[in-house]
């Protein structure tokens, strides 16, 4: 039989058994579970650790009464570290119903505990699965009115998820409705209008609305050419160009067709999309975990849960975001483009600003041109009012460009002086949109702060010639805290969310001191940056979720926070 040093000391196994014994008679006699659920609900990891390397002799499983697993409680207290580290190291089922036929999915979404969602549909838990109820997931979100988790599941679902009609005939937007829940049910019947109006790709009308607005953007550039070239370049009844003159006119036309390159570069090109992780349930041995998870993942070790993308199943880099209307990843995400029928991002962000800028200075040179061409007409009448007849008599075409050229001017002109103020800050158009969103934009006291920016020489520099900037890695930092008991799903919607709230995991960063003498020692640690953890309190082919505290001891584990 193999040591354990559980806390390293070599007595720590003996006293892990005794309070195994101690919690199985306190757990089973007193709220009837089975101790492991118990475990669960106070993040006894190295108890629950000891007790997979030692089965006790009554050979009891991980389940409770309600037949409720480990993974079941763990998604009721948004314990997404814990629920993570149980699955990937030992290999438990995310996605297993319960006696009511509620997966862990279920819990989490009645819950509104988002990460917990996130990580569950990252690990292929199905969203369709109906209870006894014949309540989805979804259903349960929008019962308790959930928006977060409601969005989460929409993103990752399909058109067919917001249709499902539970036992009493309600789709998940109904019973939002009638819990009165009025911000959840537009967002779910909002999103049901749109996937209706969504043309399936395959056919004729999807591949030309995949084309978007650029085809009409590419005929407005082509029509002001052909008007400008035609009613001030080589109009008839204007004088001749001079030569230096002539040159500049003919720049413009010159940058506008480079422009349309560029438009063209810019909509046909990979913006950054990262490959979606496709998995072949066929080829996985029956002792690896659902999805092959990577446990030396560094955003998942660091607890970083935002980072999973539900939809395209991958860990995806921090500044990436899913595009709803490409419905893919992209990194350095910085907005979708109608008019480009494209998204900006890290590949081709730099062909998106030369093309602004090329637009930008073709119209003011254009229009400049156009502006001294009309004025310095001999034939026009000296005063203003016969000018102004003789000019939209005899220079239509000149004027229709001219008042084009000024309305688009003003447009692009103010989206150009944005783009070079993000690119000299080193900041995309989304995380200036969701600043208050995105923790790793906000300093130690709360304001906000970028880490990605080196100054705007280097940060100019460095997109200029590289065409992107690179990324920094940014630590998080994370609050949580919990509750116990046994917690019972209900239909009432005048539930208290009070207690959901401060449940919630951001990250999941829990440490435990199973070797406290107070009795409410396996209350959650908060962790903070006074903590001091030793770097050899794991070894490396046993990493964890950081926080969760495998192999801590007295000595290295900080005070633990009671309630």
């Amino acid at each position: 039989m193999p040591q354990i040093t559980l806390g390293r000391r070599p007595c720590t196994g003996v006293r892990s058994g005794v309070q195994y014994k101690l919690l199985s008679f306190y757990s089973k006699r007193v709220l009837g579970w089975m101790p492991q659920t118990f475990m669960a609900t106070r993040m006894m990891i190295e108890l629950l650790y000891f007790l997979f390397l030692f089965p006790p002799s009554d050979g009891c499983v991980l389940i409770n009464c309600n037949l409720m697993q480990t993974t079941h409680v763990a998604a009721q207290y948004g314990q997404t570290a814990f629920l993570y580290h149980i699955v990937s190291k030992w290999n438990a089922d995310p996605d297993v119903p319960d006696n009511d036929g509620r997966s862990p999915l279920h819990w989490a979404a009645y819950k509104g505990f988002a990460d917990c969602i996130r990580l569950l549909l990252f690990l292929d838990a199905y969203r369709g699965r109906q209870d006894k109820e014949g309540c989805t997931p979804l259903h349960w979100a929008a019962i308790r009115g959930n928006l977060e988790a409601c969005t989460v599941l929409v993103q990752a679902g399909k058109k067919e998820d917001l249709m499902v009609t539970d036992n009493t005939g309600l789709t998940p937007a109904q019973l939002a409705s009638d819990k009165n829940h009025r911000q959840v049910a537009f967002f779910l019947g909002n999103a049901r209008r749109l996937l209706e109006k969504q043309c399936d790709g395959n056919s004729r009308l999807g591949r030309l609305s995949k084309l978007g607005l650029a085809p009409i953007l590419w005929c407005i550039i082509l029509l002001l050419l052909v008007t400008y070239t035609q009613s001030v370049i080589m109009a008839s009844n204007l004088p001749k160009l001079t030569a230096g003159f002539g040159l500049l006119a003919w720049l413009g036309v010159f940058l506008a067709s480079g422009g349309l390159v560029l438009l063209y570069r810019c909509s046909s090109k990979d913006p950054g999309y990262i490959r979606m992780n496709v998995h072949d349930p066929q080829n996985m041995k029956d002792d690896e975990p659902l999805l092959k998870i990577e446990i030396n993942n560094p955003a998942l070790l660091a607890g970083n849960w935002s980072q999973l993308c539900a939809t395209c199943k991958i860990v995806r880099p921090l500044r990436a975001k899913h595009c709803s209307t490409c419905d893919r990843c992209v990194e350095q995400f910085d907005h979708h483009c109608p008019w480009v029928s494209n998204c900006v991002g890290k590949k081709n962000k730099w062909d998106f600003f030369l093309f602004l800028v090329l637009e930008v200075s073709a119209m003011l040179i254009t229009g400049g041109v156009t502006i001294t061409r009309i004025l310095t007409d001999p034939t026009a009448p000296s005063s203003f009012l016969p000018w102004m007849n003789h000019a939209g008599t005899h220079h239509i075409g000149a004027i229709s460009f001219l008042i084009v050229d000024f309305f688009l001017f003003f447009g692009v002109a103010v989206l150009t002086v944005v783009q070079a103020s993000q690119i000299s800050r080193n900041i995309t158009t989304n995380e200036m949109a969701n600043v208050m969103r995105y923790s790793y934009l906000r300093g130690p006291g709360g304001r906000f702060r970028n880490p990605y920016d080196h100054g705007c020489r280097k940060n100019c520099s460095d997109f200029l010639i590289n065409g992107y900037n690179e990324d920094l890695q940014a630590a998080e930092d994370s609050v949580h805290s919990e509750g116990i008991g046994m917690v019972q799903m209900s239909r009432d919607s005048n539930l208290q969310n009070g207690d959901m709230h401060s449940q919630a995991n951001g990250n999941g960063h829990i440490a435990i001191n199973v070797n406290s003498n107070n009795t409410n020692a396996h209350h959650g640690h908060i962790h903070s940056s006074h903590c001091s953890h030793s770097s050899h309190s794991k070894s490396k082919t046993e990493s964890v979720p950081l926080g969760l505290g495998l192999g801590l001891g007295r000595s290295s584990a900080c005070p633990v926070a009671t309630s």
